[in-house]
């Protein structure tokens, strides 16, 4: 199976081989046709609007909300444009998911009193249209009760994605390459903008690390769980024997760092970085930037190096380098919290053998299967064409099961 290694600096142009995917993850291949049916659905759909209301409907959201209303409301609030864009993205966050809730609701009332006009006049027709009619209101349910699982603050952020080349040589490097085009055409799916913001290219192909922009609402939340080793095994095409070869790569997910935010509690200053310029690489052509525009910027208290060449201007190099280093700070500040709790776990660790959350086995057989949920799907051209949404969705619903075992066995 051949994959193209080629990562575009925008994916807008690329055609992917299958359909967008769908805004609803959970719709039925098959639509139910009796009376049980519809009785089954009613209830799933029930006890996922259950949890819903359990979430949304609480002191604390309420409290929230209300004080996010006062603060939008306050005179002062746009002499911080960067933290009123972000009282007022939280905002509409928790109003829009309050008013999805109560119009779930309201849906699953009404589809139930059809269902028993239906019954008591003999309409078989009506019956058919309210059993769908359920398995619409169920599968929104259960998106909606996903989504409510990214309830970090952090998560309705932007991101960015890291990929760097583990062990395996050049198969390594044309395998980040590969993983960089999976997450760019999974962002532009989902309606992220996708930007290109810094790359070191391979001897022979592909590259040793690709750093990658997503910006939407919650791009953040569901990348989170793409950080970690991913395994490649296939017949290398660098390989004249054609012998079967296994490569890593690490992907590390930082969520953009709201400036101005006193909770925030990243302030960076000037002595503590170090600032170099160099010119950007590349492979060539018209377009290639022949000024020292690229930026290479060092957290000397941290270690941490980020760095930009996505743009032929120095400042706009240099004001993208510094949110990505502030992103990694703000990843450190909440791994620190994480350990605190004993939550979320990354899984990143040596970028090799035995480390891997993910292996994507393209040869002897073909099979993509994530070691911590143990899901697999066996569609591996459609899975790096983007669709990984049934993975990051098992590995949500796998750490709220954990976290809720966890709470649970401590207030025994």
């Amino acid at each position: 199976m051949a994959v193209s290694s080629a990562v575009p600096r925008t994916f807008a142009n690329a055609q992917p081989s299958t359909p967008p995917l769908p805004v609803r993850w959970f719709s039925s291949t098959e639509a139910p046709t009796s009376d049980e049916s519809f009785t089954s659905l009613a209830d799933q759909a029930r006890r996922e609007i259950a949890v819903i209301h359990d979430v949304v409907v609480t002191a604390h959201s309420k409290e929230e909300i209300a004080e996010l209303r006062e603060e939008a409301a306050a005179p002062d609030l746009w002499d911080d444009a960067t933290h009123a864009a972000s009282v007022v993205q939280r905002l509409a966050a928790l109003e829009s998911r309050e008013t999805r809730a109560s119009e779930l609701h309201r849906r699953f009332l009404d589809t139930k009193e059809l269902h028993l006009m239906a019954m008591e006049e003999d309409d078989e027709p009506m019956l058919r249209d309210c059993v769908n009619a359920m398995a619409v209101v169920r599968a929104d349910a259960q998106q909606l009760r996903l989504e409510l699982l990214l309830s970090h603050e952090s998560d309705a952020r932007s991101c960015f994605v890291e990929i760097q080349a583990g062990a395996g040589g050049t198969d390594s490097c044309d395998w980040t390459a590969m993983l960089a085009r999976m997450y760019g055409r999974w962002g532009e799916a989902r309606g992220f903008q996708v930007q290109h913001v810094d790359e070191s290219v391979g001897d022979e192909a592909g590259f040793r690390s690709v750093v990658l922009r997503l910006d939407g609402a919650y791009s953040y939340g569901w990348a989170k769980t793409e950080a970690g080793v991913h395994r490649l095994v296939r017949i290398s095409p660098f390989d004249s024997a054609g012998r079967r070869h296994t490569s890593f790569a690490q992907v590390r997910v930082y969520p953009m760092a709201a400036e101005g935010r006193s909770d925030s509690e990243i302030e960076i200053s000037s002595k503590d970085l170090r600032i170099d310029t160099f010119r950007s690489s590349g492979p060539g052509g018209q377009h290639v930037n022949s000024t020292d525009s690229a930026i290479r910027i060092t957290h000397l208290p941290t270690g941490i190096v980020v760095q930009s060449q996505s743009d032929r201007s120095q400042h706009r190099n240099k004001a993208e380098a510094l949110a990505m280093l502030r992103a990694k700070l703000y990843q450190r500040k909440l791994d620190k919290e994480a350990r605190k709790r004993q939550q979320f776990a990354q899984g990143l660790g040596e970028n090799a053998w035995g480390n891997q959350i993910r292996s994507y086995v393209l040869h002897p057989y073909q099979l993509v299967k994530d070691h911590r949920t143990n899901y697999s799907e066996g569609n591996t051209a459609q899975v790096l064409n983007g669709d990984i949404d049934h993975f990051i969705e098992k590995m949500l619903l796998h750490q709220a099961a954990t976290t809720s075992s966890e709470s649970d066995g401590s207030s025994v």
